[in-house]
């Protein structure tokens, strides 16, 4: 009975110890993946693709910052921070000076946690050049909280004619504008051919904790749409045509600090700290009425801006004067339809800043000027880079991204993965789960040699 005794003892300590360390090691674990899930990248989705550009949006569980890593190759090696200023649930990234029919790496970036698709980054890729549409076709509205309040910084989604989607951010008074007439066809070779009384444009809003809701519209009767209120499923299918010749009344107020990195070689000339480039004279989704129009606004003096038409394209450059104003004009007539202008700088601390605004031109023999100012800009301070996708698949990002299947990005598997060890972000600091192991083999190691003496006992006796 004496040799009995201890070995009983050994072996209900050698189970409560290795029960123990389970129990501990699962609970991090769980810890972990909660943690995690927070700030996660869901509801992945491309929109506004081009020849050299594209926008990549997400939602998250609590407010994070947001930014985009991308490259050429798995090493990505830039960065685009998102649209959404400070900590949001929203996020969304332009990313523009792409390369026509070219694929990208890319990776999300929450709170400073990367994460991609289940350990591989999402590859997508670029359209080709395509001659400018020769109508321009233009749907606005205004979104609204449940409480009938406008609902700012929600995003737009609106897919037509079976062509990739595109997307935008409400203005601070919900208003959105959007050129559906810029929607491609699935493999991005051409324009999709939009019958405005016929071709059903639906509409999807992601207002985050706010709610989600949907639309049905043609697009005739899109200029601009009723009201659009989150929580709700709205089909406006049997309205009346808008009234012929209404300008869409939405305004896009676009923070000219937005530090989006454009691809193309800007000059290291630094702006004066504090300061920030602005574009005053057009905003976003506005419609001008001359083929020449004059962009201008302010910064700090003998800033050097590269300013890229991608239209049509054109690449120049100007130097903000010493009164702190600039003005630029296309040294060609710009062709009736949809263009883009990006704004490159370097600020004072050597990091790259871009400011990009999409308009519309309807050619009217005019000589000048017509688009109205736009608000001035709030400087933000922030890191930046640029990049460019391709709808197939539906992306999930590394600990887990819910995709949505209207254009999402295609992972293609990393042959050397670098620099993202697990999918999942540390919930603690990485002492706590070593001291768990650690513990754990002791517990493990004790009980074993325990049991050891006590047969040897056993034996002797």
């Amino acid at each position: 009975m004496k040799g009995k005794i201890p070995t009983i003892i050994v072996l209900v300590m050698l189970v409560i110890g290795v029960v123990v360390g389970v129990f501990l090691v699962r609970n991090r674990q769980i810890f972990r993946l909660g943690a995690s899930g927070e700030i996660t990248p869901k509801d992945v989705r491309v929109t506004n693709i081009t020849e050299s550009s594209l926008t990549v949006s997400w939602t998250t569980d609590n407010e994070t910052s947001g930014a985009v890593s991308f490259g050429k190759n798995e090493m990505l090696g830039q960065t685009l921070l998102s649209e959404v200023e400070g900590q949001a649930t929203l996020h969304s990234a332009v990313l523009t000076g792409l390369d026509p029919e070219s694929s990208y790496f890319i990776n999300i970036n929450s709170n400073e946690t990367e994460f991609d698709n289940n350990g591989v980054s999402w590859q997508v890729s670029t359209g080709p050049v395509l001659e400018p549409t020769t109508e321009t076709i233009v749907i606005s509205g205004k979104i609204l909280d449940t409480d009938g309040n406008p609902a700012g910084g929600v995003l737009v989604y609106v897919a037509i004619g079976g062509g990739t989607p595109l997307s935008t951010l409400t203005s601070s008074d919900g208003n959105w504008v959007i050129p559906i007439s810029t929607s491609r066809t699935l493999d991005l070779t051409s324009f999709v051919s939009i019958d405005e009384e016929n071709s059903l444009a639906e509409i999807s809003v992601q207002g985050g904790i706010g709610g989600i809701a949907s639309a049905q519209i043609y697009p005739i009767s899109a200029k601009p749409a009723p009201p659009i209120t989150l929580g709700q499923v709205h089909d406006f299918r049997n309205l009346p045509p808008s009234t012929p010749g209404e300008t869409p009344g939405a305004t896009i107020e676009i923070p000219e600090g937005e530090e989006q990195e454009s691809g193309f070689a800007v000059p290291e000339t630094a702006t004066a700290s504090g300061q920030t480039v602005t574009l005053e004279s057009v905003d976003s989704g506005e419609v001008v009425a001359t083929t020449q129009p004059e962009f201008f606004g302010e910064g700090p003096k003998g800033t050097v801006i590269t300013v890229t038409l991608e239209s049509d394209p054109v690449i120049d450059q100007v130097t903000v004067g010493t009164d702190g104003e600039w003005n630029w004009t296309p040294p060609e007539g710009l062709l009736s339809g949809t263009h883009k202008i990006t704004l490159s700088w370097r600020d004072a601390q050597g990091i790259l800043r871009a400011l990009t605004r999409t308009f519309v031109v309807q050619a009217a023999e005019e000589p000048a000027f017509t688009a109205t100012p736009s608000a001035s800009p709030t400087p933000r301070a922030t890191s930046t880079p640029t990049p460019t996708p391709k709808p197939t698949g539906s992306p999930t990002p590394t600990p887990k991204v819910t995709a949505t299947p209207s254009a999402t990005l295609t992972p293609t598997k990393k042959p050397t993965p670098t620099a993202t060890g697990s999918s999942l972000p540390d919930a603690g600091s990485p002492g706590g789960t070593l001291a768990l192991v650690l513990f754990g083999v002791s517990l493990l190691t004790f009980s074993t040699l325990s049991l050891a003496l006590s047969f040897k006992k056993e034996k002797s006796a």
